[in-house]
């Protein structure tokens, strides 16, 4: 489905990641999990990239994406927008989508990977549903982190919802884990990480390497969904 709307909000998520919102066309369905792809017109030249929706299927007024802002021609095209201006979109596309048909999943993140995983989060929340859940997120810094407050507000009406933190560049004063995510960690905070099946999502070497330890740890492709960020 292709559809015209304009900048509905903008919010500002951290200092280099800001969402997007849409109304959501009535037309437009799609699974936690899935991307659209967003095309802005720049003089004349229409850019497109592909954006995961951190909105999930249960907010039905409006569908929205959130960028890291990097300083590109793209990125700089959308920190310019302000309600009202408008984008082309595409989609719904993508299989990395969660409808409940798990008992158990382990979402892996890393940095701006987390907005599939929002989305999931959200949905199961909204449905209440029983699957048990561990996200576990990957940032540099505490300032990094993004969407802290709405997991601790999913984590309040979800029992099976849990949250791990961790910081690759943290500062003195952070008292959480500082690992990359490993073998050691998976074992340690997920002792029963081969009933899960897992999502992975993030920069594409992120991707790489959680793809290889989760075959180091003899899970099968069939429990593995996964999506790299290019270019994000």
């Amino acid at each position: 489905m292709k559809f015209e709307e304009p900048v509905i909000e903008v919010i500002k998520r951290t200092y280099n990641a800001k969402s997007f919102r849409f109304k959501k066309p009535e037309a437009f369905d799609y699974k936690a999990g899935q991307y659209i792809t967003v095309t802005l017109d720049s003089n004349g030249k229409k850019i497109s990239k592909a954006f995961t929706l951190s909105s999930s299927p249960t907010e039905k007024d409006h569908i929205e994406f959130t960028k890291k802002l990097t300083g590109h021609e793209y990125s700089n095209m959308l920190d310019a927008m302000e309600v009202g201006d408008t984008a082309l979109i595409s989609g719904p596309f993508g299989k990395m989508t969660f409808e409940g048909e798990y008992e158990k999943i382990a979402l892996l993140s890393g940095g701006i990977g987390i907005t599939p995983m929002i989305s999931i989060c959200k949905y199961s929340t909204d449905m209440k549903m029983s699957t048990d859940i561990m996200l576990i997120c990957s940032d540099k810094t505490e300032q990094d982190m993004i969407f802290t407050e709405e997991l601790e507000e999913m984590k309040k009406q979800n029992p099976k919802l849990t949250v791990f933190n961790t910081l690759t560049k943290a500062s003195e004063s952070w008292t959480g884990c500082r690992e990359r995510i490993c073998e050691s960690m998976i074992i340690r905070e997920l002792p029963d990480y081969a009933e899960r099946v897992f999502y992975v999502c993030g920069p594409t070497p992120m991707v790489d390497s959680m793809m290889e330890m989760l075959h180091n740890m003899k899970i099968p492709d069939s429990m593995i969904y996964k999506e790299s960020l290019i270019g994000y």
